[in-house]
């Protein structure tokens, strides 16, 4: 099959790359052509464990190319990914879809006959029936058919969710259509389960669950801090409830919040879906007010450990929102390293692959370590932000050594070290 995946980023390259691995032929065209120059390449413009060899692999077999070209990009294909960003409004929170529909608006005229549009962009309900209707206008001839096919790859984990699916939803109820993506996904190691239901459905099944998971987050850092004011174990009750088929044990590891590119703007976006509904969302209305409050706290309890140090030095070990990726959007950590900084805090910070990312953000407020152990190194306070399992696996002994005090604040282990 002919596809071609519209936007390169977290989720537009990992699918592309990951469906030339599948045996179609795939173009990813993006507007950025210094980007496309470095794909062409073979140069990954992102991380994610896997990725690169998985860019090389398609580009050597041919069946993967990049282009800013977007005539060029869809001439003969059969089905359109459309995986532009949707980031939120910073003023109402609602999902802001001009990239989306500027890319509509595009490749609309250079669209063949009988195409498949699929969105995979994260987007309001309704959005499906906007773009059917903006391509009707700009392009009769084409008779194009818009379906839903929300993402659900993990950032860290892309690679492998993509080729291993837990579900495929589509929203169509066109029986071509449906064809046309299990034809799409029939070469995956393991038949996945398709889920077909209604465009509208398929749109608010990726926000309903992006908004639990997140509601499940805020939850389990409330209890954290009720288990550390009763003397109670939260690893020990988290266990205790995963051990529920009901619950499960995802999502219940305390940290400093939930972060990333889609947590924050998703549960933000619905929430000001369901007002301009008449709808009140509780739930998820207090794990956005809870989690920008778990940051605020955090910050403070950092900077109380170093209250009465003249001149206080604390490393930081980890920028990115999670392990596996650096990413660095709406990441708890940098937001705690902002507000440490504001107190005119020296900070000094590693992270194993976000650096890069994070100094577009930090700029020259902090210091740049080479490796953990130098960022640790003449600190008063160490402080983990982000999970990754060199941290965890670190040689205490050598830590220790380095710093001034034994002070280590674990916001992602939650070990004694």
């Amino acid at each position: 099959m002919r596809v071609a995946v519209i936007g390169t980023g977290y989720v537009g390259l990992p699918t592309g790359a990951g469906l030339a691995k599948l045996g179609h032929d795939v173009t990813c065209i993006d507007c950025d052509r210094a980007k496309v120059e470095k794909l062409r390449a073979g140069e990954v413009t992102l991380f994610e464990e896997g990725l690169e060899e998985l860019l090389k692999s398609g580009l050597e077999s041919g069946r993967l190319s990049f282009t800013d070209d977007m005539a060029e990009g869809v001439r003969g294909v059969q089905l359109v990914l459309l995986a532009v960003g949707t980031p939120p409004n910073l003023r109402t929170g609602q999902a802001d879809l001009r990239y989306l529909f500027g890319a509509v608006r595009e490749v609309a005229p250079f669209l063949p006959s009988n195409v498949v549009v699929a969105v995979k962009s994260t987007v309001p309900v309704s959005t499906g029936d906007e773009v059917e209707a903006l391509l009707r206008r700009l392009n009769p001839g084409a008779r194009a058919e818009v379906i839903s096919l929300p993402e659900f790859l993990r950032e860290g984990y892309a690679v492998h969710d993509f080729f291993h699916p837990v579900r495929i939803v589509v929203g169509t109820e066109s029986l071509r259509a449906r064809e046309l993506i299990r034809e799409l996904y029939a070469h995956l190691p393991n038949v996945p389960r398709f889920l077909f239901v209604a465009r509208r459905s398929s749109e608010a099944i990726k926000y309903a669950s992006n908004a639990f998971l997140a509601v499940k987050i805020h939850y389990i850092n409330e209890m954290a801090d009720f288990c550390e004011a009763a003397g109670a174990n939260i690893h020990e009750v988290a266990q205790g409830m995963g051990l529920d088929s009901r619950i499960g044990p995802a999502f219940l590891r305390p940290g400093p919040g939930y972060g990333g590119s889609c947590f924050p703007k998703d549960t933000k976006a619905i929430e000001h879906m369901a007002r301009k509904l008449g709808v009140e969302l509780s739930l998820i209305r207090a794990a956005i007010k809870g989690n920008k409050k778990r940051r605020e706290n955090m910050a403070q309890r950092i900077l109380r450990e170093v209250e009465d140090i003249p001149s206080p030095k604390i490393a930081v070990w980890g920028l990115a929102f999670k392990e596996g990726t650096d990413d660095c959007r709406e990441s708890p950590a940098v937001e705690i390293v902002q507000r440490l900084t504001s107190h005119y805090v020296d900070v000094c910070v590693y992270d194993p692959q976000a650096m890069t990312t994070a100094r577009r953000i930090l700029g020259d407020t902090v210091r740049y370590a080479p490796d953990m152990y130098s960022a640790a190194q003449g600190a008063d306070v160490l402080v983990i932000l982000t999970e990754w399992p060199q941290f965890d696996a670190a040689d205490w002994k050598r830590v220790a050594s380095g710093l001034h005090s034994h002070h280590i604040l674990d916001f992602r282990f939650f070990k004694k070290r």
